[in-house]
């Protein structure tokens, strides 16, 4: 089999997300649909590995908005990677990261960083891209841990969220789900991310409205009412595999009556109700993965989960 490789452009679009949707690993995140919503922060260079006129992968990244001369894949979402419906396996695989090793080195780039979609998101065993950076010489840079449910196989929960939950329960905290409640929700995640953490959240509010609109199926809003007030919330994204909490937060009310945990706990009985294998809570590290925060991790697995890895890797051009 004899592989050629393009770039990616607008006129694309469509085609590329019909192919994402039957990858083996692809989710929202690596649609066009998704990307082009912060498209003016990052230069892409996206490509497209084909034979003939048939497309078998896609490799979404752009250049490093601090490095120019790295590509990342991609610096605007979680994870990434060469993205295939079952073509690329063995040493097809090889190959084909050997093409694009070699295609951005004839653009002029120095290095690619490459963030591997973690396992619990592929629809089946998918991992040859990592066997592959290993024959083709790349470095893991960094390694970041995740709080993951199997809800085919949950722990059980263990007896401070137990408490919560019937603390929630007690306290009459009602769950509601829905875009009108985003904007109450936002003005407390940035408030906790400022007060705490001097920070503001990824998305601006207009940028999530925006991300809604695109996945009205995909991207929920679900939130904790007490005494007629929100008072705690989850951004959920949803994937053929797993759901994934993109954004958790309650304010002083909501933590007196435990309602972040009733919100989480719904939207784990959701995932189990609608098919999904894994309920990701996202990673707990800060500084390249160099910190994990014992506690924030210690309290997502109190709801019956484990660690998962998200590996970054580094191959010189």
């Amino acid at each position: 089999m004899s592989l050629e490789i393009q770039l990616f452009t607008p006129k694309d679009s469509m085609a590329w997300d019909h192919f994402c949707e039957k990858t083996l690993q692809g989710t929202l995140l690596h649609t066009r649909k998704f990307l082009s919503y912060h498209q003016d922060r990052f230069i892409d260079q996206s490509l497209i590995i084909y034979e003939g006129e048939k497309w078998l992968g896609i490799f979404p990244a752009a250049i490093n908005p601090g490095d120019p001369s790295q590509i990342v894949s991609h610096p605007g979402i979680t994870c990434g990677g060469l993205l295939h419906q079952g073509a690329l396996r063995g040493d097809l695989m090889i190959e084909a990261l050997r093409l694009i090793q070699d295609f951005y080195a004839k653009l002029g780039f120095k290095s690619l960083i490459y963030k591997a979609t973690p396992s619990f998101y592929h629809r089946s065993p998918a991992q040859d891209d990592l066997y592959a950076l290993f024959r083709l010489g790349a470095s893991k840079i960094r390694c970041d841990l995740s709080s993951t449910i199997d809800l085919e196989n949950r722990l059980p929960l263990i007896k401070g969220r137990r408490w919560a939950l019937k603390k929630a329960q007690k306290s009459n905290v009602n769950i509601v789900q829905g875009v009108q409640y985003l904007k109450a929700f936002w003005e407390i995640l940035t408030n906790n991310l400022a007060e705490k953490h001097e920070a503001s959240p990824v998305h601006s509010l207009h940028e999530i409205e925006v991300l809604i609109e695109r996945f009205p199926e995909e991207i929920l809003c679900i939130c904790a009412e007490h005494n007629g007030t929100i008072v705690a919330g989850v951004i959920l994204f949803v994937t053929h595999q797993a759901l994934h909490t993109q954004y958790i937060a309650s304010n002083a009310a909501g933590r007196e009556v435990s309602a972040v945990d009733a919100v989480i706990e719904h939207c784990i009985l959701l995932g189990a109700a609608a098919g999904k294998r894994w309920f990701d809570f996202g990673i707990n590290n800060e500084n390249n993965g160099l910190i994990l925060n014992d506690g924030l991790y210690t309290y997502k697995n109190g709801f019956g989960g484990g660690g998962y890895t998200h590996e970054f890797y580094q191959l010189v051009l």
